[in-house]
């Protein structure tokens, strides 16, 4: 188990997810380079009743693109801001890979530096 407050943290999931439980978690994350908010979402919307592994990556996937979401506005108001989002780019694409690879490998995964919007 890995628990680093910059790296975030892994937990086991209590049972082994089938493996289309694993492809729609490594989906959660992954789709979000490329359709940002959307995946996580439409995923947790399909798969909330019937999969607690699935839905713990979409919550968490969704709550960290939020984020992300938040401090690009924020970093996007300001002049320095504006040169640093490259910066956020770089760790947003870091954080995913870790975590599909966290998804794949059937363990749960935290993103650090969060906002828990949902629970």
């Amino acid at each position: 188990m890995q628990n680093s407050p910059l790296l975030g943290t892994e937990t086991d999931p209590g049972y082994v997810p089938t493996s289309e439980e694993k492809t729609l978690a490594i989906l959660c994350h992954v789709l979000c380079l490329v359709a940002w908010l959307f995946p996580p979402l439409i995923i947790y919307l399909i798969k909330k009743d019937e999969s607690a592994y699935v839905t713990a990556h979409a919550k968490e996937s969704f709550t960290f693109q939020i984020t992300v979401c938040i401090v690009a506005i924020i970093l996007a108001i300001t002049i320095i801001g504006l040169f640093l989002l490259w910066l956020v780019g770089i760790v947003v694409t870091v954080f995913v890979i870790i975590a599909t690879i966290n998804a794949s490998e059937a363990k749960l995964y935290r993103y650090p530096f969060t906002i828990r919007l949902i629970k």
